[in-house]
């Protein structure tokens, strides 16, 4: 009996180390990007808000409608910025990445 929960313990712990190992691969295979996108309205917002989750790799989004940003987590084995880009330059909007501090 002791040995049973031995091996069932020890069964726990290597499956908890494997979901651990999966998430830390994931953060690092993800990157941020900010675009300043032409939205003028509401109603252009939630063009982008309806459509841009569902571009290959996207993992969250934001959007800013006063000042005109929108910014992306994205996993960087699946997309790149330039595949985001003209995803939202493909639904009628302008758009430049925004450089942050970090890349500059």
């Amino acid at each position: 009996m002791k040995t049973l929960r031995l091996i069932l313990a020890a069964v726990a712990l290597l499956m908890a180390m494997n979901v651990v190992s999966a998430q830390e691969n994931n953060r690092r295979n993800e990157e941020q990007v900010v675009f300043s996108v032409s939205m003028d309205c509401h109603n252009c917002e939630q063009k982008i808000r309806r459509n841009i989750p569902f571009e290959r790799g996207v993992r969250n989004m934001t959007t800013n409608l006063e000042k005109q940003m929108v910014t992306i987590n994205f996993q960087t084995n699946r997309t790149n910025k330039d595949n985001l880009k003209k995803a939202i330059e493909k639904l009628g909007f302008t758009c430049e990445e925004v450089k942050t501090e970090e890349e500059k």
